[in-house]
């Protein structure tokens, strides 16, 4: 079989169309998730619910980034925005207010919700999507 060099031409567009997009901004919000998991340690959560919430959103955040990473997807951006809305939610609706895990919480769910809005609008920006294909 033989492969035309065309093809391997269009390939390599596709590639680094790929890989123009904002792809760092999917590495911050797994920087996000990473301090989100680590963040019951670092910081000595007393609430059960909060640790158990900054494991889970964190390992969340993490496979969504990862999945963003790989191949962007309007879905896993949205689903971080949903992430970021419950960690800013969640020391009310957990019950852990007014402690280390309710600060954290909240900084990294505006965080998280930023980077994917951010992200979200990047690709869809006309004027930024020709300035990367020049």
């Amino acid at each position: 079989m033989r492969i035309h060099s065309h093809t391997l031409t269009a390939h390599k567009a596709d590639i680094l169309a790929v890989m123009s997009r904002p792809a760092a901004l999917d590495l911050y919000t797994l920087g996000c998730g990473l301090f989100l998991i680590g963040a019951p340690w670092l910081f000595g959560f007393a609430h059960t619910a909060g640790r158990v919430d900054a494991e889970l959103v964190g390992a969340a955040v993490i496979a969504l980034s990862i999945a963003g990473l790989v191949a962007f997807a309007d879905w896993e951006e949205w689903l971080k925005v949903a992430l970021g809305v419950w960690l800013i939610a969640a020391p009310w609706l957990l019950g852990f207010v007014h402690s280390s895990a309710m600060h954290v919480s909240i900084a990294i769910g505006i965080a998280v919700m930023f980077l994917s809005l951010l992200e979200l609008w990047l690709a869809h920006d006309p004027d930024f999507a020709d300035t990367t294909t020049t």
